[in-house]
């Protein structure tokens, strides 16, 4: 029951020091007193700011207010321009976003041959389904559906399902409920779900009210993937910071790609590194981008997993792979599209 509604950050000299923490607890205002050797770690900003759920008869609530992260960082910005941005992230999101997402707990099998056909795995196999997020192309929602090993939470029974649904065009209607998402209750997800993994029309209805599925609007998921430029985010360490870091993905590190847990841990490290002054190394972000066999091995996969002769090439491409494979006969690069299946 405490909110951390501010931090007071003196400056002097070129030094920046917090030095006080402003909260509320239990509903009453109390402040600590800090000293320099009293390290702060913000976690500034949140996309799970402001969630709020739904059921299975009802929507997620759409109206919310900005929240205790984001007015925390808005007031340490008000303080230094080197503190960041926020406004940048959780203002003005485009309508077409990802915000809502939800959860469907099947007990009804029927779903289960047309989960196994879309997937190729049987989910109560005890093996990852989707391994990953599968998006539905032809879904107005761009629906998408995750489904982890089952069971997936200690309490779920065994005759129960878990799929997860999340749809990343929030401002379009559905193609089998014509509602935007942000409109629908968890059993209209639910059935906009069954639609397009192919469940017959005439069962849909009674599958769906079965099921538990529980909408959540994040209003702030898409966050993180708002333009932004050099300063925006503040830097782990601001520049003569004493005592205060910012750790989580709206902090700035380099190199490092938001949305994972990875990134958080890294700026978490390299706050106490450099607040403590301890001689030692972060772990480097793997270069995957500059990587030939990772490259090479995506092509492999984002073609179906087909081999270069497989593609659906016209004759030009075709004289033109010829020619490629003749002259890497015998050399390392054909080695390596032997390695990635390529060839």
């Amino acid at each position: 029951n405490t909110t951390v509604n501010n931090i007071i950050v003196s400056h002097s000299n070129g030094k920046k020091t917090a030095t006080e923490l402003v909260l509320t607890v239990d509903g009453e205002k109390e402040s600590i007193s800090l000293s320099p050797d009293d390290l702060v770690f913000v976690t500034n900003g949140s996309i799970t700011e402001s969630t709020t759920y739904g059921d299975n008869t009802h929507p997620a609530p759409q109206e919310h207010k900005a929240g205790a992260s984001w007015d925390l960082w808005e007031k340490l910005a008000d303080q230094d321009t080197e503190f960041g941005r926020p406004s940048k992230f959780y203002k003005n999101i485009p309508k077409a976003n990802w915000v809502i997402s939800a959860t469907c707990t099947f007990t009804d099998d029927r779903v289960i041959p047309y989960i196994k056909k879309v997937t190729g795995k049987d989910p109560h196999s005890g093996s990852i389904v989707t391994s990953g997020p599968v998006s539905i192309k032809d879904s107005n929602w761009l629906l998408g559906i995750s489904i982890s090993r089952q069971p997936h939470f200690q309490q779920q029974k065994s005759n129960e399902l878990i799929v997860w649904l999340y749809g990343l065009f929030s401002d379009q209607p559905g193609n089998y409920v014509h509602k935007k998402i942000t409109d629908c209750s968890g059993e209209e997800i639910c059935k906009e779900f069954l639609y397009h993994i192919g469940v017959p029309e005439e069962q849909i209805d009674s599958i769906a009210k079965s099921a538990n599925s529980v909408p959540v609007n994040m209003p702030y998921i898409t966050s993180y993937f708002m333009p932004r430029t050099e300063g925006d985010r503040p830097l782990v360490v601001p520049t003569g910071s004493q005592n205060l870091a910012f750790i989580g993905n709206f902090a700035e590190t380099s190199r490092d790609t938001v949305f994972t847990t990875e990134y958080s841990v890294r700026t978490a490290m390299e706050a106490v590194y450099q607040l403590l002054d301890v001689d030692r190394g972060i772990p480097e972000v793997f270069a995957s981008s500059f990587d030939l066999r990772t490259i090479l091995d995506s092509v492999y996969y984002l073609n179906d997993q087909k081999s270069l002769q497989e593609l659906p090439l016209n004759k030009i491409e075709k004289v033109g792979l010829d020619a490629f494979l003749k002259k890497i006969q015998g050399t390392y690069l054909e080695e390596i599209l032997k390695e990635e299946k390529l060839i």
